[in-house]
């Protein structure tokens, strides 16, 4: 007996790495696809949401509610676009004052460090700048842009299709097995990925929008300069667990030190900043989340370790949402159940056993 489990777990050992290796080189394949399946969950969620609203929503033709929200999408991803155009034209308008800021800021951290001679731009330029080449970083940056625009354009047309099959989703599963068992056990997992991914999505969003807005009000209150883009900094920030939160307050705060040149000031905004990501992240965050993806902390940090890795910045974005699906897949089968049962927060798996629609379907094949 324990030679099957060590040959299992060899042989398990062995299709993981195979999988992830298949998974790092077509990273270029999957993450448009993956990305493509979450914005068609946030338009399948925004086209219930309008269904919902009161008088309005049940009038409206089901094509309608689709357009609707595809256009709400794209007005948000476009308004994102012209603040990051708009933000880097100043930047550049105003990038003699932060050269002589940031001048300033490293001569006074030279004399707090008992450095003798105060560095200026051209001893900087020569340690730093020169072994960069210019052409190289224009090259790079153009290909960068060229590589998330062609994605976006992928993406879109995954979404396309995915949205124009889905009404030949629930045929497609009816004749996906002569077993109606496995067929209502297919159809509840699946309901629970939508329910665990689409509640995730939605509650996630909705507390990024809220931290974006008080992280606004602060640096607004304050006086940082470009405070709507790093407030859709921080909101976008925030999908990605704990980095993303550190990252949210470093950024700005990096700014502030440029910007400000009293400590005090750029202090209040990293404690102002932290406060609003403890709050958000401590209280409102599990009040509205509960433990609906039911995922262990330390499993959230070795997904986002374990994707980024595989699949880069994207990987960090989807390392939440993927790992859930999978613990709800390995929940369903009696060889990859501990694992599930290791991944989850509590121990405790939703569907354990036959459900009541599985044990139904059976019985009526039995009958018949």
């Amino acid at each position: 007996m324990s030679d099957n489990r060590l040959q299992s777990f060899f042989y398990g050992a062995g299709l993981a790495l195979m999988v992830g290796w298949v998974l790092y080189i077509g990273r270029l394949v999957f993450v448009p696809i993956v990305f493509s399946v979450l914005v068609a969950y946030i338009i399948v969620g925004l086209v219930r949401a309008l269904e919902r609203v009161p008088r309005i929503g049940p009038r409206l033709p089901v094509e309608l509610r689709y357009l609707l929200s595809i256009l709400g999408i794209g007005g948000v991803l476009a308004a994102g676009v012209s603040l990051v155009i708009s933000n880097i034209g100043k930047v550049v308008q105003l990038a003699p004052r932060y050269q002589d800021s940031l001048l300033d800021r490293i001569q006074q951290v030279a004399a707090f460090l008992g450095v003798e001679t105060a560095p200026t731009w051209t001893v900087l330029r020569q340690h730093l700048l020169e072994p960069i080449r210019l052409q190289d970083l224009v090259g790079s940056t153009v290909m960068s842009v060229t590589g998330i625009m062609t994605m976006l354009l992928i993406v879109f047309l995954y979404v396309t299709f995915l949205l124009i099959e889905q009404r030949f989703f629930r045929h497609k599963l009816d004749n996906l097995s002569s077993d109606p068992g496995d067929v209502a056990r297919v159809r509840q997992v699946i309901s629970r990925i939508n329910a665990r991914i689409g509640q995730y999505l939605g509650v996630k969003t909705f507390i990024n929008i809220v931290l974006g807005v008080i992280s606004w009000a602060v640096m607004a209150v304050l006086g940082v300069e470009f405070a709507a883009f790093w407030a859709v900094l921080i909101a976008v920030l925030n999908y990605v667990p704990y980095i993303g939160s550190f990252l949210g307050v470093l950024f700005p705060v990096a700014w502030g030190i440029v910007q400000f040149g009293d400590p005090g000031t750029v202090i209040t905004l990293l404690v102002l900043l932290s406060a609003a990501q403890f709050v958000i992240g401590n209280f409102l965050d599990p009040f509205l989340m509960g433990k609906s993806l039911n995922l262990s902390p330390f499993v959230i940090l070795a997904s986002l370790t374990i994707w980024g890795g595989l699949w880069g910045i994207p990987g960090a974005f989807l390392a939440v949402p993927v790992t859930a699906v999978l613990v709800i897949v390995f929940s369903e089968f009696d060889a990859t159940r501990p694992i599930a049962v290791m991944m989850s927060r509590n121990g405790r798996l939703a569907g354990n056993g036959p459900s009541p629609i599985v044990t139904a379907a059976r019985a009526a094949q039995d009958k018949q």
